[in-house]
C-alpha cells in the first residue's frame, strides 16, 4: 500500500472493521465462487491485505481452505490471530513479500489498489513468484488510468490504477491468463475486478 494507506489502516482500521461487520450481505460473493472455481480442493491462499481475516478470508476458511494473509495493519493481524488461530497471519509490505513458496490461489481485494502505480507494476511479479502453476489470481483495481484520492471517515485514502490494456499485458508478461474482467461492476459494489489464472 501506499504509506498513507498504511497509515490509515493502522491508525482507523477499526472503524473500517466495525462497519464491515454490521453488513449482513457479502456483495463480493459471486467474484468469490468464480475464483473458488479454479482453486483445488483444500488448497492454500495468499490473502494481500488481509485486513481482519474479515470476511473474505473467513468465507475460504469456511470453504476448508487454508489461509495466509498478509497485512501491514498490526491491529488488524491480531484480529485475524484471535479469529482464526489455525491460520497463518503476517505482518509484511506486500510490495517486498518473498515467501519462499508457492500457493493455489492469491487475493488482492480492495488492498492492491492503494499502491502507486509504480508499484502495482512491480506487484505482478510477486504474484507470479507466490503463485503455483494454474493459480488462479483476483484483484481489483480502478476502471480506468489515473490516481485518485478519496476520504473515509474524514481522512485522505490514495487510490491509483493502469489501464486495462496495461494490467493485461502485466498479466501475460507474468504468465498469467485472463478470464474476467468487469469494470465498476453493479452486482458487486462498483468494484473493478480482475481474475487471471497462472500457467
Amino acid at each position: 500500500m501506499s504509506e498513507s494507506a498504511i497509515d490509515f489502516y493502522r491508525r482507523l482500521g477499526h472503524l473500517w472493521v466495525a462497519e464491515r461487520r454490521a453488513q449482513t450481505l457479502l456483495f463480493e460473493r459471486v467474484w468469490l465462487e468464480r475464483f473458488r472455481e479454479y482453486l483445488k480442493t483444500g488448497g492454500s491462499l495468499l490473502d494481500l491485505g488481509c485486513g481482519p481475516g474479515e470476511p473474505l478470508a473467513a468465507w475460504f476458511i469456511g470453504q476448508g481452505f487454508h489461509v495466509t494473509g498478509v497485512d501491514s495493519a498490526p491491529a488488524m493481524l491480531e484480529l485475524c490471530r484471535a479469529r482464526f488461530p489455525a491460520e497463518r497471519w503476517i505482518d509484511a509490505d506486500m510490495r517486498t513479500l518473498s515467501l519462499g513458496r508457492r500457493f493455489d490461489g492469491i487475493l488482492a481485494w480492495d488492498s492492491f489498489f492503494h499502491l502507486c502505480r509504480d508499484d502495482q507494476r512491480a506487484m505482478f511479479a510477486v504474484f507470479a513468484d507466490h503463485a503455483a502453476p494454474g493459480a488462479p489470481l483476483m484483484f481489483t483495481s480502478g476502471p480506468a488510468d489515473g490516481e485518485a484520492i478519496g476520504s473515509l471517515y474524514g481522512q485522505a485514502l490514495h487510490h491509483a490504477s493502469l489501464s486495462p490494456d496495461a494490467y493485461r499485458g502485466l498479466l501475460a508478461e507474468t504468465g498469467f491468463r485472463e478470464l474476467a474482467h468487469v469494470a465498476q461492476d453493479p452486482q458487486c459494489g462498483g468494484h473493478t475486478v480482475w481474475l487471471a489464472v497462472k500457467a
